[in-house]
């Protein structure tokens, strides 16, 4: 066991872990932060991104020991009031069908956006492939994607 000081979601957290626990253990085992979800555990699925720094990581194959002092953030953390611009528009799109790999679509999405604030259809597929959806409300992210461009840039 190791002590770890952990930024996340703005707020410094001590936790006492095994180097090697993966942060998703971290997050909801002892954090209580559940809305990142464990989907398949080998970093395949997307359930379970998060934000290490402005880059969108797999957390149940990252190490707590890895983090270091970069920034996490979390879907609890994307913003206070559910009003980060691609939260704003997979309401308006109406993305969710059973919600479960949501959070990890979202905070993919949103980490896309960050890089790149117009991105192009193909660009979009590229950046969210891996980050599957059983229900397949693809073609709803992509336009959720760029409806939350669109009010980045100032044209929504």
């Amino acid at each position: 066991m190791a002590t770890f000081n952990l930024n996340i979601n703005g707020k410094t957290h001590q936790v006492e872990a095994d180097p090697a626990t993966p942060m998703l253990w971290v997050l909801r085992d002892h954090l209580n932060m559940v809305g990142t979800k464990f989907g398949c555990g080998i970093a395949a699925c997307g359930a379970c991104t998060i934000h290490l720094g402005d880059m969108a990581m797999r957390s149940c194959q990252l190490p707590v020991s890895q983090v270091g002092n970069m920034p996490v953030t979390t879907i609890e953390g994307l913003s206070e009031n559910g009003d980060h611009p691609v939260q704003k528009a997979w309401l308006e799109i109406d993305v969710p069908q059973c919600g479960y790999c949501q959070a990890g679509q979202i905070m993919n999405a949103s980490a896309l956006l960050k890089a790149n604030t117009n991105p192009s259809d193909e660009e979009i597929e590229a950046a969210m492939n891996g980050n599957i959806c059983r229900c397949g409300t693809y073609t709803r992210i992509k336009k959720a994607i760029k409806t939350a461009a669109a009010e980045i840039n100032g044209a929504a």
